[in-house]
């Protein structure tokens, strides 16, 4: 079982939605991955992650698609690519992760509360 968490841990978690303008496969990342390029809108922008999600996602067809990610983490370097958030998904029955998204289409930036 996890460690119990209070609503202030939640509160300093800053999840937003943002739409994938851009991905590109990952060669030399050491597990599969996708370089993904999110837009938050407003004054969050664009901002690069790493996603290991070549399971079920091959870059051409996550374009356009809306995503949920952890924007206040700090960035990491990931074989030499920095990584600025982080895009949230769950395991299937296999273990391969599914990215999380908006039900129906909302602004770019909005913040899950």
């Amino acid at each position: 079982m996890s460690t119990p968490a209070t609503i202030d841990d939640f509160d300093r978690l800053d999840i937003r939605a943002g739409t994938i303008v851009d991905a590109q496969p990952f060669p030399e990342a050491r597990k599969p991955s996708i370089r993904l390029w999110v837009d938050f809108g407003g004054t969050i922008g664009v901002k690069r992650s790493s996603a290991q999600i070549t399971v079920h996602y091959a870059p051409d067809r996550l374009i356009g698609r809306q995503v949920l990610a952890v924007v206040n983490f700090p960035p990491r370097r990931i074989a030499g690519f920095e990584s600025e958030v982080l895009v949230l998904g769950v395991p299937d029955e296999n273990g391969a992760v599914v990215l999380l998204k908006p039900d129906l289409r909302v602004p770019d930036g909005g913040r899950m509360f």
